[in-house]
């Protein structure tokens, strides 16, 4: 009997297997109780270098994880070849509860949150005071950022040699922000090094700034070449006497203790995911007087109750002026 054709019966018609309901999917997913902690120290094209006791162990996100991403700074649960040998790949099944979060967008109309550091304590806004500019509304938003998801700022300022920093600490003074200032050759001898490591004991510090402001070099200093055997390798472009960092990188500062974690140079800082009512967190002598603000106040607006509460003296006015220049961040570009 022919197979194909007018002369074929039913028992030659090939039917393809009833999968569905042969194999029956579940909800339930494996407790990995047998898993190990661990720290992403970077990320590169869905391959993350964690720190797992002394060693560094490359791994990939768990399916069961969905769309969560794991980014610098967080602290994982690993599975899987944890050895840390060539070629092997451990899996990560938990992300930890993230304790702070340095977030932004492309641009203010960008509704794409990216997460650039997680669980740092605070934030080192790196600026140069001339060779390039100083941008205050780029340094404005760094700081929305930081109050924002919990980290506490302070400013670097670099190449004095260039300019006085008076003038731009003006603008920041009564913000109550700690500060470093720095020249140039102070950032190749060691000198700004000794300096910022001040702050950085036992803590983790994000450094965040325009490209050209000196902040890898900056970080180069805190954490020699051959300090840096735990990463691995820095993931970065060198040309022309140009090292540019690419994608976040945690490294371990021995001496004090803590972490700093290099981020690429930045040209813009969007802010469209901060809530504005959140900012106002960051100015406990501000924050008791909005208990009389209207619902869903922008805190410069008429009925703000925030003027009655400087005008009685609880606070300072210049301080309410701050707070304000802050929030009109969101409402303007860094270049204005």
């Amino acid at each position: 009997m022919r197979r194909y054709g007018k002369h074929t019966d039913e028992d030659d018609i090939r039917q393809r297997p009833n999968r569905k309901g042969t194999r029956p999917r579940t909800t339930i997913r494996p407790k990995h109780e047998d898993a190990v902690e661990g720290m992403v120290l970077t990320v590169d094209r869905g391959r993350l270098t964690c720190l797992v006791e002394d060693r560094t162990v490359m791994a990939m996100k768990a399916r069961e994880l969905g769309r969560k991403a794991a980014v610098v700074g967080d602290r994982v649960s690993l599975v899987g070849d944890l050895s840390g040998e060539k070629d092997t790949l451990a899996r990560i099944v938990r992300i930890g509860e993230r304790e702070s979060l340095l977030r932004r967008t492309a641009d203010d109309d960008d509704p794409y949150e990216r997460v650039v550091v997680a669980n740092a304590d605070q934030l080192a806004i790196v600026t140069a005071l001339a060779d390039p500019e100083p941008r205050p509304r780029l340094i404005d938003r760094c700081l929305v950022a930081a109050y924002d998801g919990g980290l506490e700022p302070f400013l670097v300022m670099t190449k004095s040699d260039l300019a006085p920093p008076e003038q731009l600490l003006e603008l920041y003074g009564d913000l109550d922000i700690p500060y470093v200032v720095v020249n140039r050759e102070e950032l190749y001898d060691g000198g700004a090094a000794d300096r910022v490591r001040t702050f950085l004991d036992g803590r983790v510090t994000a450094f965040v700034g325009h490209s050209g402001v000196g902040k890898t070099t900056l970080v180069n200093a805190l954490v020699p070449e051959e300090k840096r055997r735990i990463t691995g390798h820095v993931n970065a472009v060198t040309g022309r006497g140009r090292h540019t960092t690419t994608s976040a990188l945690a490294l371990p500062l021995e001496a004090a203790e803590g972490w700093v974690i290099d981020t690429p140079g930045v040209r813009s800082f969007g802010l469209h995911h901060v809530d504005p009512a959140r900012v106002i967190h960051a100015f406990p002598d501000l924050e008791p007087g909005t208990e009389n603000c209207p619902r869903a106040c922008s805190h410069d607006e008429p009925e703000c109750a925030l003027d009655a509460w400087v005008a009685e003296g609880h606070a300072d006015p210049a301080r309410l002026f701050s707070l304000r220049r802050l929030l009109s961040t969101r409402e303007r570009r860094e270049g204005d």
